[in-house]
Order: structure tokens, then sequence, then C-alpha cells
């Protein structure tokens, strides 16, 4: 097996994620996972698609990822694994499937409106 390369999004942030074979060393953006993610659900979230697919330990990964803050970066990073693990053999894809960590959730911020104070409160009305 040679490296594979997958992409996920989730609000603002894109994740490329490099996986190939190894022993569990999860690298983000130069730092280990645990070092750039220090909250205990943050890392649960990434190693949760190598959990459901019974593959924990048997893969290392170099992850670049850039914008929004760390929940967004973390279910990015989530749904490349996801995606990589899903290439990778297809049995996978079923585990994966009925958790839902192959779909995009494509909710984003809602762009504010010209007139208005953000995207949908406006300011104070004055009737006299």
């Amino acid at each position: 097996m040679e490296v594979v390369h997958t992409i996920g999004r989730r609000k603002t942030s894109v994740a490329r994620v490099y996986m190939s074979k190894g022993k569990d060393n999860v690298i983000v953006n130069g730092k280990d996972y645990k070092e750039y993610f220090p909250t205990t659900t943050q890392q649960y979230k990434i190693m949760q698609p190598f959990q459901l697919t019974n593959n924990t330990g048997k893969y290392d990964l170099s992850v670049n990822v850039y914008g929004g803050g760390t929940t967004g970066q973390v279910e990015a990073i989530r749904l490349a694994i996801s995606r990589a693990l899903c290439e990778i053999s297809e049995d996978n894809k079923s585990a994966l499937k009925s958790e839902g960590l192959l779909t995009r959730d494509p909710r984003m911020v809602e762009r504010k409106k010209f007139g208005q104070k953000k995207a949908r409160k406006k300011f104070q009305f004055s009737k006299r």
C-alpha cells in the first residue's frame, strides 16, 4: 500500500490527510495530535473511524489542516480519515456510513446582509 491522500471539509476548515501503513503515529501540522488537540473529546473524534473499523494502531497519518476553529478542524480530519479508510477497503464503508462519518456537514455561517446588524439581527427600530 502506498500513501492514500484524501480531503475533508467542515465549515471553513480544510484537512488533507496522508495515510500509510505504520504504528499509529498521527501528526497534525508538524505536532502530535494530542499536543495539537489537547481535549479528550477532540482526540476521541480523530480516533473514532479507526475504532469503528477495528484498525487502531495500523496506520500512520500526516495531516495538514487550516481554517476555522478547533472543532471544525477535528471534524474535517475525521471525515478525511473516514474517506481514506473507505478507499483502502470497501468493508469499512458500512460501519462508517451507519455512524454518519461519511456525510459532509454542509452547515456554514450565514453571511451578513447590508442594512442589518448581523445575518438576521436588525438594527434597533425607533418609532418616534
